[in-house]
């Protein structure tokens, strides 16, 4: 072998050997912390945040330039409650790395829940001064103008944030709730239905369906009111407010028996609220149980001495029941409190 062979065969030899040597050291230096910090992930997918925020530790010490695990450690300990930590961690992470946009959102969020939107907004400003293209930051954005009562400008950031995700559901979400805060009740109902069509199998909005229930209340679209707080009530069965409006509901769609059961248990949550009473007395009257009507009646009455609507519906009640004059008596004590309804009864059954 000449010279120049030997050279050659010398100098394979090395870089193959320095390939394989090196490739096998930097996995000794990279594996530990890689190995652990992945751990930690699946426990936070498994909601198991103590344990995940005690391995993001030992990450950080062996790596303290470690800022996904900064980032990681802010999210377990917002789920944890402690938001102060969770603050500390992330802005650590934005120390080690200035231009990482996910620990600003992080700190946009958490400001945001904690009803700090000033410090959200500045944050989300410097995000977006990194990136213009994240729908996550116009969905922010919408977020804070629609606490602000911008209701239009939010609508419009909602829909960049569409215009760049076509199925980002949270965004379909956020307009119907802001098309309820205008009232728009009919464009609520489409923007939740628009955002409910990209639901996974295994994850229901329940806060939208509540939403688009009491939407289409108010548009009379009464079934359909009630299936969406069969959905909400099925995993918030002692949400009182929602048992009345689903009996409310049932109501108008003549399953008074069903309308009682409601009532029955939001007056089971709440043995004080007036309302529960004068609904229940409300279908009672439609089955025809006059006597346990009148007594839900002056329940109500007994509990808010001013209640117009409850005056009327009593009245409704004992005109059922041949009661003129104590009918005409509700009516007129209705009236005195403002009832407007009370006025056209008045005229035409107690004028003559």
């Amino acid at each position: 072998m000449n010279g120049i062979n030997k050279i050659y065969f010398t100098l394979v030899f090395f870089i193959f050997s320095f390939q394989f040597f090196g490739q096998t050291d930097t996995a000794k230096i990279i594996g530990p912390e890689i190995a652990i910090y992945k751990k930690a992930c699946k426990l936070i997918d498994s909601l198991e945040y103590k344990k995940a925020i005690t391995l993001l530790k030992s990450v950080i010490k062996i790596d303290p330039f470690h800022y996904n695990a900064y980032n990681k450690m802010g999210l377990a300990k917002i789920k944890t409650n402690d938001f102060k930590g969770a603050e500390k961690s992330i802005k650590q992470a934005i120390r080690i790395l200035p231009d990482n946009v996910e620990s600003y959102k992080m700190l946009v969020d958490l400001y945001f829940e904690e009803k700090l939107f000033s410090e959200s907004k500045l944050y989300l400003d410097s995000a977006m001064t990194l990136d213009i293209s994240d729908p996550e930051l116009y969905y922010f954005q919408a977020k804070l103008m629609y606490v602000g009562k911008s209701y239009k400008s939010a609508l419009d950031a909602c829909l960049k944030a569409i215009d760049l995700n076509p199925y980002y559901m949270d965004a379909f979400f956020l307009r119907g709730e802001i098309r309820f805060a205008m009232k728009e009740y009919n464009y609520a109902i489409k923007e939740i239905t628009d955002g409910i069509s990209f639901e996974r199998a295994d994850f229901i909005h329940y806060q939208s369906y509540k939403t688009r229930a009491l939407a289409r209340f108010l548009v009379h679209d009464y079934q359909n009111a009630v299936n969406d707080w069969n959905v909400y009530l099925e995993a918030f069965p002692e949400d009182e407010a929602g048992l009345i409006s689903r009996g409310a509901n049932k109501i108008e769609v003549g399953d008074n028996t069903g309308a009682i059961i409601d009532f029955d248990e939001a007056i089971k949550i709440n043995t004080n609220n007036p309302v529960s009473y004068n609904y229940r007395g409300v279908a009672k009257g439609e089955n025809k149980q006059f006597v346990e009507a009148i007594k839900d009646f002056n329940i109500a009455i007994k509990l808010k001495f001013d209640y117009g609507a409850a005056y009327v519906n009593r009245a409704a009640v004992k005109f059922a029941s041949k009661d003129k004059r104590g009918a005409c008596e509700d009516l007129n004590k209705a009236d005195s409190l403002g009832d407007e309804l009370a006025v056209t009864l008045i005229e035409t059954y107690c004028t003559h």
